[in-house]
């Protein structure tokens, strides 16, 4: 039998890493009585006079369910939904240590669109907001979309908008280096059409990038390219206006930017050379980015951000999804909107000062504790400014 690796060991003994604690003490009979019976049906008849009470009188304004059907769990593919539950009590540990957010795992044992929503919508009610995990593209972009239409509360798919807000915030700093350089006019290249490469795609848009290529395992998404998915279709009114084909090459002619959440060491030191001057090169496959660093460099990459924490400017999500869940829940948000999601992105990066800011330094390291107050206080401010917050 191979050994345990220390990772598996510490699950082991973890038996789970949350917990449910108490916030109420019950150590008297007149602690019971206000906790639970006779006491409790007070709080139950003020929620039933009027429902937004619930959002005083339970903890539902501090909780998040972190939602998967285990389809796409990262690195790992479709392993089933209890096989991704240690990511999700993972990720629940995250908002609890980075954000004082409370989250709970809820994985569902379906593939359906239908009847996830569907499953999510008769449990939302206990919540403040959704966090959904690891599900496949193209179900996990109509999941979404139809969650935000009939759920009152933020719905948020982290796997496409906290990677997209952190490649956001990464960039804005990038291009501060470069007087010459501005995204309205750089071409940038993203290569991994899945739901992380659409949502930055969508979100670079956002910030005024015109000149985006989306390239996926046969090259530049065009309008005749194969398999063609509905959002990928979708995808074509804001990217590769020129209806351009090609390969993965083709595209990077002449780029001043590459993205890339695709596979490892799919980019080579002579694609590099193809690119412009001085290129900004984000590799963020994990565990091993589409190029190595110290290849890339010597290539004439100038700017270089990976996925991982032994390389400087790590580009993660859990710079992000802590921040604009507490933001979101303290605005009492119904809805998580391009302007938070781009108020978020502008948060990060503002709190590198331009005399700090260097090649290696482009946003803060993800256990600065700046970060989350900067992010929810950013989102809970653009929240109000949208309307988007309770009565």
């Amino acid at each position: 039998m191979a050994e345990k690796s220390e990772a598996l060991k510490k699950h082991y003994e973890w038996q789970g890493k949350i917990e449910v604690v108490s916030r109420a003490s019950v150590k008297t009979r007149e602690d019971l009585a206000l906790a639970y019976t006779p006491g409790v049906a007070d709080a139950c008849l003020a929620i039933e006079k009027d429902p937004e009470e619930a959002y005083a009188l339970t903890r539902k304004n501090h909780m998040v369910a972190v939602i998967t059907n285990g389809t796409a769990v990262l690195g790992l593919g479709d392993i089933g939904p209890a096989a991704a539950m240690p990511v999700m009590e993972g990720k629940a540990v995250l908002f609890k240590e980075f954000a004082d957010v409370d989250a709970f795992p809820i994985n569902i044992q379906a593939k359906d669109v239908d009847t996830v929503v569907e499953t999510i919508k008769q449990i939302a009610g206990s919540f403040g907001a959704i966090n959904l995990e690891d599900i496949a593209a193209p179900e996990c972009f109509e999941i979404e979309r139809r969650l935000i239409d009939e759920l009152d509360i933020p719905v948020f798919h982290d796997d496409q908008h906290g990677t997209a807000i952190v490649v956001g915030a990464a960039l804005i700093n990038a291009f501060k280096l470069f007087e010459e350089r501005d995204i309205k006019k750089s071409k940038i290249v993203v290569n991994g059409a899945g739901a992380a490469g659409i949502a930055i795609a969508k979100h670079l848009s956002v910030m005024g990038a015109k000149n985006i290529l989306l390239v996926d395992r046969e090259g530049i998404i065009h309008s005749d390219y194969p398999n063609l998915g509905s959002e990928q279709k979708r995808m074509l009114e804001i990217t590769n206006l020129e209806d351009q084909t090609g390969s993965l090459q083709d595209a990077l002619t002449d780029a001043d930017v590459f993205v890339g959440v695709s596979a490892p060491n799919i980019l080579t030191a002579d694609d590099i050379r193809l690119m412009k001057k001085d290129p900004i090169v984000f590799a963020m496959a994990n565990p091993i980015p589409e190029i190595m660093p110290d290849v890339a460099k010597e290539a004439g990459v100038a700017i270089m951000g990976t996925g991982r924490s032994d390389f400087p400017n790590q580009i993660n999500n859990v710079s992000a999804f802590p921040g604009i869940f507490k933001g979101a829940l303290e605005a009492k948000a119904t809805e998580i909107n391009e302007a938070m999601r781009l108020a978020a992105s502008y948060g990060i990066a503002g709190l590198v000062k331009d005399e700090e800011l260097h090649a290696e330094y482009l946003i803060p390291d993800p256990f600065d504790s700046r970060i989350v107050p900067a992010v929810s206080e950013a989102v809970k401010k653009e929240a109000i400014a949208s309307g988007l917050v309770r009565k």
